[in-house]
């Protein structure tokens, strides 16, 4: 039936959302596994009346349907060809909360850590956990029986699960099923009854055996227990549209002891040891994971053993016991909090760091978490390690030691016939290879469409055949996500790669990290969704989502449609692209994900890419002519600063340029400065010590010159003797963020040629989005021009320049409490360690916030993203300000910061080196 027409007769049924727009279509291709489905329509229900209607026009209309969450999967299980049914919308409730039942009600689209959130102040959280915790919804780990590092206390999803209200492909009604309910589809009971014997012979004894339908939930003894049963069959036997589920007690304290061992296999060998302390977790990962220090004892792999008490001196101790008892090479008792999120961060960010190798090299699910039994796990790890030496392969284990849960990214080549195949052969030795230590091809996420093919190999043809007749039981029509895990698609079909060009795009950026190739970039995006978090911390990224919750304004979201433009599908019109444009428009380039996502997606560069080829050759909006031509017009503007100003203040005249340069109403014109930074120093006598070059960036200069002037005050202090370099440097920040490339190189070409007749040596830059764009936009777009590489790597911040080449100074003490916001580039391009150590130098004491401000270079002053950008300050930097004690100092080294918190609240913030000028004159 043709999509509107389906569309139509749905948005006729349902009080949901329907879509069959490119960019919904395009967003919900891929989850995070190596394939793609493109559906016809996305439908949002609202309710499990919207449910049961979409299923019973999706029959009617014999079109199939795949339940979606969170989009984490990484077997391919939740991309269809059908309707795409998105709980993330309006199905994302907590019902109830019992805490004296210990249980809670919930819908299929809440995200685990907003349960966990609300049971938190009872003493109570939901047991499973996987590392997408802060996005994965209820609905999909039930679909995929999650379970996380705390499964060794608490169990899988299944285990946490007390009943369930499904509706079928099939109609019926919604059905309660859960241990003792008399609800299931018809003849349930007797299909148990007549497999007795096979249903207590055909399934191995393992914590982590996932694949396949959980059949011997169905025997008397065990219940019987059709919910369980419903666990982990990913979506293809009915949709849940309610769970009530378990909460535990959540430990008052908890301990993390860290062990190292020689190698992984070794630490393998020794997790099930420590099982009978009681732990919560024991986790491995190698040293191939770790790729910055972390303060990890010796060793080349490691176990985080977690474990929890009444008080901090009992989980110290249990933990300080398993210590002792362990044969580890090394090992260390952790217990402060920041120190054990730091930890535990590098465990959860495996999944997407593992994608790259240490040489940069690609790598793929699809063998991503086979599970043995526990007393196995070392000898698989070896057999493992070898199957990939046989291939040419590499990957890089770590997961659940305790449980015999491996998690591995594979460098599969997914490109070329030949890699595909290999691919294939690799699937099937190593299928051969689980089941050969007794283990289950999936041990946590599911088969989908990676392993379900191979599943007669772990259960053989009648187990197999048991499957088919048990989904034929629940959805005999067969609407219900088809080529998963029954009657399944071939492990190497609908493969995500295959839509791309074979040749490397034309681009302006050199993409070093990615051989030139601008698909291999967008290809990092592999799925987890860390950018989809709605959780306030450090980090940065995503700040639209974060404002909108819209999937097209994550980053994971962009990539997608990026992806699809270069498939040139499902949106048809490459660069020209309005669906990714407009998706891209409310990206503030802030460069978070830079950092803060585990494959380093940089979607400021694809902003800044796809706007130089978007707007080719065509009229740009006015706001890329007056903010991202900003130097040019500061610098002919200077010599008529105080007449500007003055006309400014005329409301007509402010209202006039604001129109004309494609300004929000709601924003105040900046106040330029009458005497600009360069003049100022031109006006005074140097001092006598080093040379040191401080370049005046352009809001330095001519909007903030009161930063230059502090800076020459500190630097001076500091025996050092600040020197301009020549008229005309530029980074070109502004031309970057609204995609004038060829501008952009231009200026920096320019730059260069200044800089080269300018003192060697460190150049000190004041304004974090200066530093960040000398660092990678001025290499990443001059590739081929050595001195660009070198001027990049001579770049440091004010607190960088005094920690490396000034260590005895002594900063003046302030003792007083600071407020504030890290500027989104120095997080991500630059670090903070330098700032925070001069802070603590200089007696300013407290945190800066995390996230963005808002305002973003020209982001929040271009017209329609003002309710952004205040969303964005709303998010952490403006509460943080609020919550400040009188007297403190506000914090903020980037003028857009700086100019965010003066518009909204009337406080000024001050770059760091305005306070130690300030220091230094008392």
């Amino acid at each position: 039936m043709p999509a509107n027409d389906l569309a139509r007769a749905l948005a006729r049924a349902i009080r949901g959302d329907v879509r069959s727009d490119a960019t919904a279509r395009a967003l919900t291709t891929m989850d995070a596994s190596n394939y793609r489905r493109v559906p016809q329509l996305v439908v949002a229900p609202r309710d499990a009346e919207d449910v049961a209607e979409t299923l019973r026009v999706c029959r009617e209309h014999a079109t199939p349907v795949v339940p979606r969450g969170a989009g984490t999967s990484i077997a391919g299980q939740a991309t269809g060809t059908g309707v795409v049914l998105d709980f993330t919308r309006h199905m994302r409730s907590v019902t109830e909360l019992d805490p004296v039942t210990r249980t809670a009600v919930v819908q299929p689209g809440v995200v685990l850590d907003d349960l966990r959130a609300a049971a938190a102040p009872h003493g109570l959280t939901f047991g499973p956990d996987p590392s997408t915790h802060s996005r994965c919804t209820l609905g999909g780990m039930i679909g995929n029986n999650s379970c996380g590092s705390h499964s060794v206390a608490w169990g899988t999803t299944a285990d946490n699960v007390r009943s369930l209200r499904v509706v079928r492909y099939g109609g019926g009604g919604s059905l309660h099923i859960g241990r003792g309910l008399p609800d299931g589809p018809p003849g349930l009971h007797t299909f148990a009854a007549g497999h007795l014997a096979l249903l207590r012979t055909g399934f191995p004894e393992l914590p982590r055996r996932i694949s396949g339908y959980a059949l011997d939930a169905l025997l008397p003894e065990h219940g019987p227990d059709p919910a369980r049963a419903l666990c982990g069959s990913e979506g293809t036997l009915a949709v849940v549209t309610e769970a009530t589920v378990r909460l535990v007690a959540t430990p008052a304290a908890r301990a993390l002891a860290v062990l190292g061992y020689p190698d992984e296999a070794a630490a393998a060998e020794a997790a099930p040891g420590l099982l009978p302390y009681g732990p919560l977790t024991v986790e491995g990962m190698a040293a191939d994971l770790v790729r910055e220090p972390a303060g990890l004892p010796r060793g080349a792999a490691w176990l985080f053993v977690e474990t929890g008490g009444t008080t901090p001196a009992e989980a110290r101790a249990l933990a300080a016991r398993i210590l002792r008892a362990a044969d580890a090479l090394d090992g260390t008792v952790v217990t402060a909090p920041a120190a054990m999120r730091n930890l535990w961060r590098i465990r959860e960010d495996a999944a997407g760091t593992a994608t790259r190798m240490p040489d940069g090299t690609e790598a793929w699910p699809g063998w991503e978490d086979c599970a043995v039994p526990p007393a196995r796990l070392g000898p698989y790890l070896r057999d493992f390690r070898a199957l990939l030496a046989a291939h040419g392969l590499h990957g890089t284990p770590y997961g659940h030691f305790g449980d015999g849960c491996i998690h591995v990214r594979v460098d599969f080549d997914l490109l070329t016939e030949q890699g595909v195949a290999r691919f294939r052969r690799f699937s099937e030795d190593q299928a051969a290879l689980v089941v050969a230590h007794g283990g289950s091809l999936s041990g946590e996420h599911g088969d989908g469409q990676a392993r379900a093919e191979l599943l007669p190999r772990m259960y053989g043809d009648d187990m197999v055949d048991l499957f088919t007749r048990f989904k034929d039981l629940w959805d005999p029509d067969g609407g219900l996500n088809p080529g998963i895990l029954v009657r399944p698609a071939r492990l190497d079909e609908n493969l995500r790669f295959a839509v791309l060009p074979r040749r490397p795009v034309d681009v302006a950026f050199g993409y070093p990290h990615d051989g030139g190739d601008f698909s291999a970039a967008v290809r990092r995006c592999v799925g987890v969704a860390k950018c989809r978090t709605s959780s306030p911390g450090q980090d940065v990224m995503c700040p639209s989502f974060r404002a909108t919750g819209e999937e097209a304004h994550s980053t994971r979201g962009r990539a997608r449609l990026l992806h699809e433009m270069l498939a040139g599908e499902v949106i048809t019109d490459g660069w020209r692209s309005t669906e990714v444009r407009d998706a891209l428009d409310l990206c503030l380039s802030c460069k978070g994900c830079r950092t803060d996502c585990p494959v380093g997606v940089d979607m400021a560069t694809y902003k800044a890419e796809f706007l130089h080829h978007h707007y080719r050759n065509r009229l740009r909006p006015a706001a890329h002519y007056a903010m991202g031509g900003l130097p040019g017009w500061l610098r002919a503007a200077a010599p008529f600063a105080g007449v500007l100003n003055a006309l400014a203040r005329i409301r007509p005249l402010a209202s006039l340029a604001r129109r004309l340069g494609g300004i929000d109403p709601r924003r105040a014109l900046p106040v330029l400065a009458r005497q600009t930074f360069r003049a100022w120093v031109r006006a005074r006598t140097s001092g006598a010590g080093e040379s040191v070059v401080l370049w005046p960036d352009t809001f330095t200069d001519h909007l903030s010159p009161e930063v230059g002037r502090a800076a020459v005050r500190v630097l001076e202090a500091a025996g050092r003797t600040p020197v301009l370099p020549g008229r005309g440097v530029c980074c070109g920040l502004t031309y970057v963020s609204t995609g004038r490339l060829d501008a952009a190189r231009a200026v920096m070409r320019r730059t260069l040629d200044v800089m080269g007749r300018a003192p060697g040596g460190p150049v000190v830059v004041l304004e974090p989005s200066c530093a960040a764009a000398l660092r990678t936009d001025l290499p990443e777009l001059l590739p081929d021009d050595p001195r660009a590489a070198r001027l990049a790597a001579s770049v440091r911040t004010l607190a960088q320049y005094l920690e490396e080449y000034a260590p005895d100074w002594t900063p003046p003490r302030l003792d007083r409490r600071v407020a504030g916001q890290t500027h989104c580039h120095q997080h991500a391009v630059l670090g903070d360690a330098a700032e925070r150590g001069l802070r603590e130098r200089a007696g300013l004491t407290g945190e800066l916030s995390g996230g963005c401000c808002g305002l973003a270079g020209n982001f929040g002053f271009e017209k329609g993203h003002w309710d952004v950008s205040v969303a964005c300050a709303e998010d952490q930097l403006l509460p943080s300000v609020r919550a400040a004690e009188p007297g403190t100092e506000l914090l903020a080294d980037g003028f857009s910061c700086r100019t965010q918190l003066d518009q909204l609240t009337g406080r000024r913030a001050r770059h760091l080196a305005e306070v130690l000028a300030e220091g230094l004159e008392t």
